[in-house]
Order: structure tokens, then sequence, then C-alpha cells
């Protein structure tokens, strides 16, 4: 049982080890100094017992060093894994079964009160702990004592299981176990620090109706808990019913409600209850005067503070370095920091070495007064004393204040002090550097450190709380796409892009980039990721993107990126649409060209018309007639009259005889202007080409609407219809003919001529 007793202590009597409201998260004031002397016990029969033991145990271990042999054999009993470890492992990697269940039984075919102690203390979380504590209860292994429901109701407490801790408070009587105060102090400060202040009081109150006795340490807690909440009068009141108790206020007690009251904004109520105190005759110690200065500081009274610093030390009373850093973050906070500065040089006189809180609080004061010089040798003491700040913020306002008055070096240093203190460095932080090193034209040293970010893949670190801005990354990937780095720069936007960064800036820069560098797939790539993903396009990067495709011969691309240029609303220069048209049509792909032409002209764009005609013909030539002429109907709407008179000129000399014929058909429908010669021209084209029906309705159709009735060819078409069995249409044509030297009849004797005939 000498075990069983050393284990009992786990749970400290003292007060003051209950979530100190003297905190340096919190009121950023404390001490190392000793507890008071009321808040000490004095040690039970148990725990001389065991220190008594444990010394017996030094001296029989010195002995026993004397063996080399029985020291080895030591050594290999304390290699073997812990039994209790070995249950909390298979906790942890197992589900709670009952198979599980059996495989702790065949391992531990007994439990006594030490190892289920362990267990619940070594269990990674606080559902195991409790899984275990039941079963072994429920199965009858064990039965538990107040060690151990004290020690389940701390673990159910820290872990905010509030409920299951309560239940497990209450059947404590039914397994015929006592109550005393420490149970109810848990679970006071359990509720309090999860919150729910009202149940803290419920349950203080609680302790009275089930002859709990209260003393002190109940009522510290209830203090700390209600004032942590900034229920100050309720506070009053307790106090006012612990003194109607009998009940002597500590030191600890002053403490706890001197530190609330100021919390609470109440400093006249703080300074009352500090003079209530040494009317008392309660010595205030470093503790009492650390949270007065802390109090005056929040108020912004930095000379009652000061006024308090100078009693303290009138009462022999020596300050710590919490001290000096409060005072110290009391000067900054109303920005004298030069009497700041001066803190921390007499406290090095004193030998009171500053902390990492200490450069936390002041390095921010400095960099807010530009005192840049100054915060530049505080973070070099810092980083010599290998002393890790308590906000890594503060490493960011450096860099920011240090770039802001022109000093590079100093702000390469303050990443460097980062990496020296293994302070994770983020994107954030490279990205203030190489935005400032691009401002100064310092480029190299940019692409040094982007080189460092990108290696080491900080940008996509998943607890990264400071990501680049874009005038960090943009200014840098301009630069990189003008000097030769674009695959560099793409590396950095993907990068990007996969933290929900789509920037049409630098998207547009990778771009217009790889264009430049001759890698245009890289960068017709990338376009389509914008496309998909709705980035706003420039103008700029499709017609680099264009140009890029024509210098390597690749038209049908750079048709494809014109296109998606015209869908994403950008109007091409004429000129880009010459190129394009130019460069296809020289690859022999002249539909395509007509599409592009087309397009053109949709957009309003009349320009090249040389390169239209050319465009024109070889469609006819190709046998692409009604394309051809939709593109003329397309010409015609926007004002551009083709030169029929040449188109068919050349379709009949290269013998396109049909194409002639629907170009001409095509002209006369639409009475556009053709002249007289290029009418006979088709029609001896046809004729030497043996279509004389053909020939037969052009010729009609031009005698129909008033045309040319003499040409010389008229006698061979009739005789080769002839020839042909076509006397009918030879006879009518015959007819046509004769018909022009007779004088205009009435519309009735053209009626009837035409019944006759």
């Amino acid at each position: 049982m000498a075990l069983s007793a050393l284990k009992q202590p786990r749970f400290n009597q003292d007060l003051s080890k209950f979530s100190s409201p003297f905190c340096l998260k919190s009121a950023f004031f404390c001490s190392s100094a000793a507890p008071s002397e009321t808040s000490i016990p004095n040690p039970t029969e148990n725990e001389q017992h065991s220190v008594a033991a444990i010394e017996n145990h030094d001296s029989s271990t010195e002995k026993t060093a004397e063996a080399p042999e029985i020291r080895r054999e030591g050594r290999r009993r304390r290699n073997p894994e812990k039994v209790e470890d070995i249950i909390c492992r298979m906790m942890a990697n197992r589900a709670w079964t009952t198979r599980l269940q059996n495989s702790i039984r065949k391992l531990v075919p007994s439990f006594d009160h030490e190892l289920v102690y362990n267990v619940l203390h070594g269990a990674k979380n606080s559902e195991h702990a409790l899984q275990f504590f039941r079963w072994v209860e429920r199965s009858n292994l064990f039965d538990h004592n107040r060690e151990t429901h004290l020690k389940i109701i701390e673990i159910l407490g820290r872990s905010s299981k509030l409920n299951h801790a309560r239940c497990i408070l209450f059947d404590m009587p039914k397994k015929g176990l006592q109550w005393d105060e420490d149970f109810w102090v848990l679970m006071i400060d359990s509720y309090g620090k999860s919150g729910i202040v009202q149940e803290s009081v419920k349950l203080f109150n609680k302790m009275a109706e089930l002859g709990v006795e209260r003393s002190i340490k109940s009522y510290d807690v209830l203090f700390k808990v209600i004032l942590r909440r900034g229920r100050y009068m309720m506070a009053k009141r307790y106090y006012n019913k612990m003194l109607s108790e009998g009940i002597e206020p500590t030191r600890h007690t002053f403490n706890i409600l001197i530190w609330g009251f100021f919390l609470s904004g109440k400093v006249e109520t703080a300074n009352r209850f500090f003079e209530d105190m040494k009317s008392r005759e309660i010595t205030p110690d470093v503790i009492t005067y650390n949270t007065m200065i802390n109090g005056y500081n929040r108020a912004k009274k930095m000379e009652e503070a000061e006024k308090y610093f100078v009693e303290m030390k009138a009462r022999n009373i020596e300050p710590t370095v919490v001290t000096y850093t409060t005072l110290i973050k009391g000067y900054l906070s109303v920005e004298r920091v030069e009497d700041a500065l001066r803190l921390v040089e007499e406290m090095k006189g004193f030998g009171i070495m500053p902390n990492a809180i200490t450069y936390s609080t002041l390095l921010p004061g400095l960099c807010s007064s530009e005192k840049m010089p100054e915060a530049r040798t505080m973070l070099k003491e810092m980083v010599d004393k290998h002393l890790v700040p308590t906000d890594n913020s503060i490493f960011m306002a450096l860099m920011c204040g240090q770039c802001k008055v022109g000093n590079l070096d100093a702000a390469v240093d303050v990443l460097k002090a980062m990496i020296r203190l293994s302070v994770p460095t983020e994107a954030g932080h490279y990205g203030v550097l190489i935005e400032n090193c691009c401002n100064a034209g310092e480029h190299d040293r940019a692409v040094t450190l982007l080189d460092k970010l990108i290696d080491k893949d900080i940008i996509l670190r998943p607890q990264s709380t400071l990501h680049m801005e874009p005038s960090a990354y943009n200014p840098m990937v301009e630069y990189l796409c003008n000097n030769g780095l674009t695959p560099k720069a793409e590396n950095l936007v993907r990068q990007l892009m996969k933290l929900g960064v789509r920037d049409p800036i630098a998207l547009n820069s990778v771009i217009r980039g790889h264009s430049k560098e001759g890698t245009p797939d890289s960068a017709f790539e990338l376009l389509k990721i914008m496309l998909r993903r709705d980035v706003q396009t420039e103008k700029s990067a499709y017609d680099s993107l264009v140009q890029s495709y024509l210098k390597k011969n690749d038209p049908a691309e750079a048709k494809a990126v014109l296109e998606s240029m015209v869908e994403s609303g950008h109007l091409p220069d004429s000129s880009l649409f010459r190129s394009v048209m130019d460069s296809l049509f020289e690859d022999g792909r002249v539909q395509t060209a007509s599409r592009v032409m087309k397009t053109m002209l949709e957009k309003g764009i009349t320009d090249h018309h040389d390169l239209i005609a050319k465009i024109l013909e070889a469609l006819f030539m190709r046998g692409h007639v009604e394309e051809a002429l939709g593109r003329i109907e397309l010409l015609m709407q926007s004002g551009i009259a083709p030169n029929f008179d040449g188109l068919l000129s050349i379709l009949c000399e290269k013998g396109k005889t049909i194409a002639a014929l629907k170009l001409l058909d095509y002209g006369m429908e639409r009475d556009y202007d053709i002249g007289v010669s290029s009418y006979e021209k088709v029609l001896d084209a046809l004729l030497a080409a043996g279509k004389t029906l053909n020939a037969y309705s052009i010729l009609s159709k031009i005698m129909t609407k008033g045309g040319v009735t003499d040409w010389s060819s008229s006698k061979d078409l009739i005789k080769n219809l002839n020839e042909e069995g076509h006397t009918k249409q030879a006879d009518i044509l015959s007819r046509m003919i004769k018909g022009k030297d007779k004088p205009a009849d009435s519309k009735k004797r053209d009626k009837k001529a035409a019944v006759a005939y």
C-alpha cells in the first residue's frame, strides 16, 4: 500500500494548482514564488512512510550498483513494456469489444489498485479511460476506491464529459464511498472551465445540502469560476457569505478576487480588496503586486502601476521577470517605448533575463513605433538564447516593419531567425519578402526565395494560415515570364491553384510567357483550365498564343485559339484574322480559312479583299460551290461586291463549267452586275464541254431577262441540240432568237402564240 499512498497526491491539495488565474496566457502575470503557508498541507503518515520507502530503495540501489552483473540483470528487467502500457496501447489500437476485453483478461488475471490507476492515467483519451473504468467494475474485476474515482472524474472533467463525471460522483455513496471536498472542487472547476457557471454554483450549494464540509479551497475555486465570467457581484455575495461562515480568506483568495475584479474592469473594488487584505495583516506577495500592476496596466493607469512597482521594492519583494514584462507591456500600450526599453536594461542589470514572453511583448511594440534597429537587436538576443516566442505573428510584424523602412537584409534575417528557432515558416512570410524584393528591383534574391518556397512545398502545407498575397506573386510571375523562366512561374501558379487561388493576372501572364518562349501547348492547356473555371481571360494572352502557334506553323491550333478568343468575347485585330487565314490558306486548309473569313465578316471586319478573292476562287476550284456562294452572300451583306467577271473568267479558263454556271445563275437571280462577255465565256465553255442542255438553260434565262441574243455560237448550240435529240429545246431557242427582230406584240398575241406552240 506504500505505492497506493504515493499515488494519492496526484490530486494536489493546493488550490493554486487549479488553473491559476495568474497564468501567463490569460493575465500575463505569474510567479514561481512558493504558495502561502496556509495552502501547504502537512504530510500525512502514509506519505511519510512512502518517503522512507523511497529512501530505503535508493540506498539499496547504491549498494547494488557495485555488482555489474546484477546491474545488467536489472536493466534487462526494465526493458519489457509495462502491463499498463500494453493495455493502453491495445485500447488505443482496437475497438472496445468483448474480444478486446478477453485479451486484457488473458494478459492480466487479477487487477490491483496500482494497475487500474496507471491504466486510467495512461489512457490515450477519456473515452478509453471511462470504458476501462466501468468494465473492471461491472465485471467484478476490481472495486474502485477514492483514488480511482478521483482520477476518472479528473479525466472526464478535463475532456468536458461532465455528465459522466457527475453520474460517477453521485453514485459513490451507493458503493459505500464517502465524498470529500476534493471531488466537488474538481467538478466545480470543470464546469467553470466549460463555461457552465450556473452548474458550478449549484454544485457549490449542493455541498452544504449533502453535508460536505466546505473550506477555503471550495470558495477559492468558486471565486475563480464566477470571476472568470465577469460576475463580480456574485463574487462579493459569496465572499460575505464565506466570512459569515467563519472562513478566513488567505493570500491566495485575495489574489483571485483582485484578479477577477480587475478582469471585470472594477479597479476601485480591486483596490479596496487590496487594502482589506493589508488590514487583515495578510502580506501581499509578488503575485499580488503583479496582479495590481497588470490591472492598472489594463486600465491604462501607468502612474498607479509604477506606484505599486515602487511599493513592492520598498517591501523588499523582488520583482520577477513577470513583473518587468507586465510593466513593459503597460508602457507599450500607452506608447512609452523608451520607458519599456529602459526597463529591459534595468532588469538585465539586476540579473533578471528577459524570457520568451518578454520578447514577445516587446517586439510588436517596437515595430509599431518603427524602432526597427532596436527590434533587430532584440530579435538577435532572442535567437542567441534560443527563446521561442509565444506568438509567431511577431515575425510577420518584424518582416513588414523592416521592409517598410527599406532594410531587406534585416527582413531576411527574420526569416533565418524563424528557421533557427524551428518556427514553421509560411508562404505569407516568403510573400512579404518576395514582394519587397521585387519592388526594390532585387529580382535575383526574390527568385532565390521563391525556389525555397516551391522546393519545400511551403505553399501547400495544410496547417498554413498565412498565404501569399496577389501583390507578392503577381510581380514575381510577371518577372519570370518576361525573363525566360515561365515554367517556374507556372509551377508557382499551379500550387496556388491547388489552394483555390484563380488569379487572372497571374494566369494570363503565364500564357503570354509560354507563348513568348515557344511553348504554346502549355499555354493552351492553362487557357482551357481558365475557361473551365470561369477565370477572366485577356485579349493580349490570346494574341500572343495565336502568334506563337503561327510561328510554329500550326495554323489549325491557331484557328482553335482564335475561335476560343471570339467565344470569350474578345474581338481579334484585323491583322490577326489575316495572319490566321493566310497561314491556313498556305497550308491548303481552304475551307478552314473560309470559316475564319466568315467569322471575320460577321464581326464587321471587311479588310483583306485580295485574300478573300483567293479563298473564293479556291473554294470554287475545289468544288465547294455552295460554301463559296454562301460566302459571297455574306460579302454582299457586308457591302463587299466580289469580282464576278474575274471569277467567271478564271473558272471558264480552268474548265470548271458547272461552278461557273452556278455562279452565273446565282448572280443573275440577284441581278448582280455581270458583263456580257462573261455570259458569252460561260456559254462558250459549256458548249465546248458538250453540256448543251446547261448552255440552253442559261441562255434562255439570259434572253428572258432581256440579255444577249446575238451570241455568235447560237446556231452551233441549236445544231448540237438537234443532233442530241433535244429538238423541242432547239425549236424553242430558235423561235426566241428569231423573235428578237419582230415588233413587240400584245400580251394576248404572245399568249396565243405560246398556246399554238
